[in-house]
């Protein structure tokens, strides 16, 4: 699986890159912190994959990486995705190593 770091995805939102970004955490995790992703909760991938781009790349997130991960998976596995990053650490990684005003949960 590929990923991208926070500092790879701190540098792709203030390059100007086209490129998408989509949290998979639940909506009461989203309210308390967010990084300015798409919420589609895990839960609501399969209703919903035609909103992950093909074109472009895609960063999925979460808390810590391990449900974005079995998204990414699933998506590559039962929809040829091949444009899919992994945020390795999750949202707890960029409160850590970004922006500490980011909640931790």
């Amino acid at each position: 699986m590929k990923e991208v770091t926070v500092k790879e995805l701190e540098a792709l939102k203030s390059s100007g890159t086209d490129f998408q970004l989509i949290d998979v955490r639940e909506p009461n995790e989203f309210e308390i912190a967010e990084i300015g992703g798409e919420l589609i909760p895990m839960n609501s991938v399969p209703q919903n994959v035609d909103k992950f781009s093909k074109d472009e790349q895609v960063v999925v997130h979460c808390r810590s990486g391990k449900r974005s991960g079995d998204v990414i998976s699933w998506l590559e596995a039962n929809h040829g995705f091949e444009n899919l990053y992994n945020l390795k650490g999750g949202i707890l990684a960029w409160a850590d190593e970004i922006d500490p005003s980011v909640q931790k949960y």
